[in-house]
Parts: structure tokens; sequence; C-alpha cells
């Protein structure tokens, strides 16, 4: 259908550890449940008050699973960007359909961002590997020529 679109957006926190499981076709898939909070002042007890949603975020695109399983963990601040689906299936107990809301992260139109800071998450790996990388006498140094290779 023209002119419609199907895009989640969320800032939270995990309020658990990723859920990294195997498939049948042999790729990993990370679920992902994440709180995102809305406060106010309530007007007749002028009392704060709070509201807490809770998403379930499943990531298919194998990098972002790498990432999430190396690098998050319980309390890690996010920002998701994926598409709304809600699946259906047959509760085999009861007979009875059940349903499921999430936001999918697969494909070209979906990322996670960490958002905490580097010190507030055990890097040293992806730091390490950086460091590795790079010539050493380029880190850290100024370039005194830079001035003289600037066009304008």
């Amino acid at each position: 259908m023209a002119g419609s679109l199907n895009k989640v957006q969320l800032i939270g926190r995990l309020g658990a550890d990723p859920e990294i499981k195997q498939m049948v076709n042999g790729k990993s898939v990370a679920r992902l449940s994440i709180a995102t909070s809305q406060s106010w002042k309530d007007k007749s007890s002028g009392e704060r008050k709070e509201k807490t949603e809770w998403h379930r975020v499943v990531i298919f695109n194998e990098g972002l699973v790498n990432v999430v399983q190396q690098y998050v963990k319980k309390g890690a601040n996010v920002y998701v960007e994926g598409q709304l689906s809600t699946r259906k299936w047959k509760d085999e107990a009861t007979g009875q359909d059940k349903y499921s809301t999430e936001i999918l992260l697969q494909g070209y139109n979906s990322s996670l961002t960490m958002l905490d800071s580097r010190n507030n998450i055990n890097n040293s790996n992806l730091v390490s590997e950086n460091k590795s990388s790079l010539p050493k006498d380029s880190l850290n140094q100024e370039n005194p020529d830079l001035d003289d290779e600037i066009p304008f």
C-alpha cells in the first residue's frame, strides 16, 4: 500500500540480559525486553507518577545479534529502530489463539545504538582490536602540515 509506514523508535533500558537462540536454519536470533518510562505530576494530588511500558524486541540481523551478544547487558540504555509486527499462534494446552506484538530488527531499515558511555561498559576487546589495527605512529599525534593541505 502506497503511503504507509511501519517504523518504531525506542530509547529505553534492558530489563534482562539478551536472550540469544539458534533457529533451525542455523542463524541466531536475539530477544530483548526494553522498558520505556513516562512520568507526570498528578493534577489532583500533586504527586509524581510514573508508568513503565515493556517492549519485546526481536533481532534477526546477524551483525546486530553479534553486537548484542558481546556488549549489551541488563540495564543497558539503547536506541532501537525497527518495525512493528504481531505474531499469532495457537496455545497447545488451551487451543486458544495467542498474540504477541514485537519490534523486529531485520534488514537495512533497522538499527540498534548503545547509548551508555564507553566507561560504563566493558569494551576492552573492541578498544584493543581497534588500537592494534591502527599504525602505532598515527595514534594521538597531530599533523603539523595539515593546514597546508586544506584546499580553501
